[in-house]
């Protein structure tokens, strides 16, 4: 890393947000291909427990940061070894979407979010609660527009994605991630939920259902409907194994997917089309992509960012979801965070 950033002045921001109730608490690091250069934890874990503080080994649910640990990993990994041609429309090698109307969409469509799925996204009033209906009518339903038209971000793509890398390699998404890249890479604390043990989780979003803030159980609905494993949500882990996946990245001899995969991942595929995309990495807002600053956030308040460029890498982990859904306050400390780094 050619300058450290200030630990005093990411400190300062991250307090600020806890003091403006964006969120409960909040740990991050910074690293490179060497390992983390800078970390901190400020805030508490859970608001009703003043007396515990939030703590580097809090475990999370990154939400979203699923798509990248579980599912992007491991499809570059069915890449590498020629069992996936991101180009070939899937309808010519997997019979269960022949003859619909996603067979004419790619894997490369659905990394890009340009396979034309449709926007909807709540699963049970959809389809009903049984997985296999679920996977039905995911894999069968009309397309919204035509693949390559524009990019229309849906939870949809990390689904189909999870249910192809299931097929291609005969194992659970679970157990095929664990196998493939969570272990290699040493991520012991990585898994999906629901968790047993959840006394050092952070609290997500209240569930009337329970009358409890979530802990150890995925914020999202898909997720725990479809029993907390799927390519949209359901990963729990920690600020030490999101540095590990982090750093491999930019050691790509060390990594469990191959250097081709990681930077074709980090390149525009979108051509003209807004907003510009990587495969399921984006360039971070408020930066130009020729900077080279790839992102992936999560819905309960994760993000991870990246620059091989730069050589570095970022983690920022917060249980925003805690007090609301909204974004917009979490994005302008986001932002600050990015620009304190990078």
């Amino acid at each position: 890393m050619t300058t450290t950033p200030s630990t005093a002045r990411i400190e300062a921001l991250l307090r600020s947000g806890v003091r403006e109730e964006v969120y409960p608490g909040a740990v991050w690091a910074v690293g490179d291909a060497d390992g983390i250069r800078g970390s901190g934890a400020v805030g508490l874990l859970d608001p009703g427990r003043p007396d515990e503080p939030m703590r580097l080994d809090t475990v999370f649910d990154v939400a979203s940061l699923t798509k990248i640990l579980a599912v992007w990993s491991t499809i570059g990994t069915l890449v590498d070894e020629g069992k996936l041609d991101l180009h070939a429309p899937l309808g010519s090698f997997w019979d269960e979407v022949a003859g619909h109307p996603l067979a004419r969409v790619t894997a490369h469509h659905l990394l890009t979010h340009t396979a034309g799925l449709p926007l909807r996204a709540n699963l049970k009033n959809l389809y009903g609660t049984d997985p296999q209906d679920i996977r039905d009518s995911v894999l069968h339903e009309a397309l919204h527009r035509s693949p390559g038209e524009a990019v229309d971000y849906t939870d949809r793509a990390a689904l189909i994605l999870g249910y192809l890398a299931e097929r291609l390699s005969g194992q659970p998404l679970d157990r095929l991630a664990t196998d493939r890249i969570w272990q290699p890479l040493g991520m012991t604390r990585t898994r999906f939920g629901p968790l047993q043990i959840t006394e050092a989780c952070a609290p997500t979003e209240y569930d009337e259902i329970t009358g409890t803030h979530l802990k150890g159980t995925a914020h999202d609905f898909s997720a725990r409907l479809l029993g907390g494993v799927c390519g949209i949500a359901g990963v729990f882990s920690v600020l030490d194994d999101l540095a590990l996946f982090l750093r491999h990245m930019l050691d790509p001899t060390q990594a469990a997917f191959g250097p081709a995969w990681i930077k074709d991942s980090l390149r525009i595929h979108t051509g003209a089309l807004i907003p510009a995309r990587g495969l399921f990495w984006h360039p971070s807002p408020g930066t130009d992509p020729a900077e080279g600053i790839w992102v992936h956030y999560g819905f309960t308040g994760t993000g991870i960012w990246i620059s091989p460029a730069q050589n570095r890498w970022a983690v920022l982990l917060t249980n925003k979801l805690y007090f609301t859904r909204d974004r917009e306050r979490l994005t302008s400390v986001r932002n600050a965070f990015r620009s304190e780094v990078f």
